[in-house]
């Protein structure tokens, strides 16, 4: 599917260098592993040196926020104009190469530059938040209690817009030293599926769990 966005901007810091045919600056691509992955990697360099946290994402069209906090050191500094770099990679599958060098994963993986901004207009942060549930749980939103204005008022929301970055991912089988291809040894790939668990209720809940608890390709 395409997407109705500009391609990723590849810059001297976001353009792949290594392993060159494995990137892309495809839009679309990159939209598809943002909505398939659960976790983004969010980091930036603050007063007390690097830090990178893994953290709750949701895309909605070229915009990507997460929350947290008020008082989290990382969100502070982002809010307060510090570099984001923000990584999502989802893990596809293990690579068995003959020899201990070519060992690899396949994988898909995205990583975005840019400045984030602090969410204050009120109907976008609601927005985002339902956004954020629903992208654990396509629908969840219009289940769950909203958010309150004191709640809304205790989380910091922030967006970084969709624009520069790049792309990067490997399939298949090892790629061995044709040297190597006679060694006695078992090569291949081991393909790798996230899946959710059966439910468990809490005991006191209503009605039947999300439809989203299914097998992910991830």
């Amino acid at each position: 599917m395409d997407s109705p966005f500009a391609p990723l901007l590849a810059t001297d810091r976001s353009r792949v260098r290594r392993k060159r045919e494995r990137g892309s600056v495809d839009r679309a691509l990159a939209e598809s592993i943002l909505d398939e992955a659960l976790v983004a990697h969010v980091a930036t360099v603050t007063d007390r040196g690097p830090v990178v946290l893994p953290m709750a994402h949701a895309r909605v069209g070229d915009r990507l926020y997460v929350h947290g906090s008020p008082a989290n050191h990382l969100l502070r500094a982002l809010a307060a104009g510090a570099p984001a770099c923000v990584t999502v990679t989802i893990l596809d599958g293990l690579v068995l190469a003959r020899s201990a060098f070519h060992h690899s994963m396949n994988y898909r993986s995205v990583v975005l530059f840019g400045t984030m901004q602090t969410v204050v207009d009120v109907d976008e942060k609601r927005a985002a938040s339902a956004a954020l549930v629903d992208h654990l749980a396509p629908g969840r939103s219009a289940e769950a209690r909203p958010p309150t204005d004191a709640e809304l008022d205790a989380t910091s929301v922030l967006r970084l817009p969709i624009a520069e970055g790049a792309v990067k991912v490997r399939t298949g089988g090892p790629i061995d030293d044709e040297a190597d291809l006679t060694w006695p040894v078992w090569a291949g790939h081991v393909p790798l599926t996230t899946a959710f668990g059966a439910p468990v209720p809490d005991g006191d809940g209503h009605g039947a769990p999300p439809a989203r608890l299914g097998t992910l390709s991830g």
